[in-house]
Parts: structure tokens; sequence; C-alpha cells
């Protein structure tokens, strides 16, 4: 399962990111380019302990039933899954800016590795242990680098 701990998935993603234009065509979702890339910063932030938000309710209720489902597998993340209300991104932000500061936050995960982890929940998942926070964090940045184009 990729996850980005593995140095060929984060090289791939990285690569992936400075392919990423300003003006590329969403394949899905609201947010422009820019806007993607400062909500993945946030997910970073999050998988880091830099943010904490609160659980989430429907996530107190099955995220336990969708860890599983969705971290077990190599299967890309779904088109407009749900959200935490402090990774929404609606204003204007600038794109190369939030393209280094994404790519500082990815170096940053990669090299604090495992014990750089959070050890709160996640806001729907609950507990996940670091292995499960690299596979998130990988799938996560996929997803909006497929949304992209990228």
């Amino acid at each position: 399962m990729r996850h980005l701990f593995e140095p060929s998935a984060a090289e791939d993603i990285q690569g992936r990111l400075q392919r990423m234009r300003p003006d590329g065509q969403r394949q899905w979702g609201t947010m422009d380019a820019a806007q993607a890339l400062a909500h993945c910063s946030t997910g970073l932030e999050l998988a880091l302990g830099d943010i904490m938000p609160p659980r989430m309710l429907l996530g107190r209720i099955m995220g336990w039933v969708v860890k599983p489902l969705a971290l077990g597998n190599d299967k890309p993340m779904r088109r407009n899954s749900p959200t935490a209300t402090v990774l929404v991104v609606t204003d204007a932000r600038d794109f190369a800016l939030e393209r280094a500061r994404l790519t500082t936050l990815i170096q940053r995960f990669i090299a604090a590795g495992p014990a750089g982890c959070t050890t709160q929940p996640h806001s729907f998942f609950g507990r996940l242990t670091p292995q499960e926070w690299s596979i998130l964090t990988f799938k996560h940045l996929d997803h909006h680098l497929r949304q992209f184009g990228a």
C-alpha cells in the first residue's frame, strides 16, 4: 500500500505537485488549484499535530467502520468526500505561496517520520497509527493532484 513515508511515493507526489498549474481545470469539486493546495497543507498540519479540530459527529458514529475501507487498500479517495470544517478553503490564495507551503510541509512530514505524527484523533476516523496517517496523507494528496490532472 502506498504511503508518504515510502520514498518512491513521496517522490511521485512531489513531482506531481511541481507539475500542477495555477490555471489547472478541476475535474470535480469547487476549489481552485491554489485553494486545493492550501486545503492539503491544512491536512498535513492536522497529521503533524499543528492543528487539532474537534471530532465530527458523523465520524464518531461511523468513522471506525469507514476507516478500514478507506485506509486498508490502494483505492483512491472518493470524489466529494465530506471534510472537516477546518479544512474548508473558500478565500482567494496565491498559488506559488501555497505550493511552497505544501512542499515544505510534505518535507517536514517525511523528515519527522512516524514519531512526528500526532497522537490526537483524526476528526472523522478517530485514532490513527503513524502508518495510517502516512497512508491517509498520501491518499489525500493524490486525490487533489488527480483533481487537477497532476
